[in-house]
């Protein structure tokens, strides 16, 4: 499986949409086999699930992600985890490990967030 997070600054991004760029880990049998960064082509509504695709990413962890993109995620059959924060390592390793926490929705504060 491949799972992306919506880095900033080496941790876990709370504006999916509007993230500098992608941790993309691979992951075989439970482990962690290849880490890569990718630049985020940008903010252009629905243009990052499709991206992600492309990827073969099946689990995208963003701080938080708007009602839309969430569902054009599960279009694609890729699961999102919302409400993640802290540095990437962590949080992907904490999620192989079955104990990710993950708090609110970063985008749900009253104001548009893709």
């Amino acid at each position: 499986m491949k799972i992306a997070i919506a880095t900033a600054d080496g941790a876990v991004s709370p504006h999916f949409g509007h993230c500098p760029e992608f941790t993309l880990a691979l992951v075989e049998n439970g482990q962690i086999k290849q880490m890569e960064t990718v630049p985020s082509p940008g903010h252009q509504p629905g243009a990052l699930p499709e991206f992600l695709a492309k990827l073969g990413v099946s689990i995208i962890i963003a701080g938080g992600m708007g009602p839309r993109a969430q569902e054009l995620f599960q279009a694609k059959d890729i699961e999102t985890i919302i409400g993640a924060e802290g540095p990437v390592m962590e949080v992907v390793e904490a999620y192989l490990a079955g104990n990710l926490q993950v708090g609110e929705d970063a985008c749900d504060h009253g104001h548009e967030c893709d």
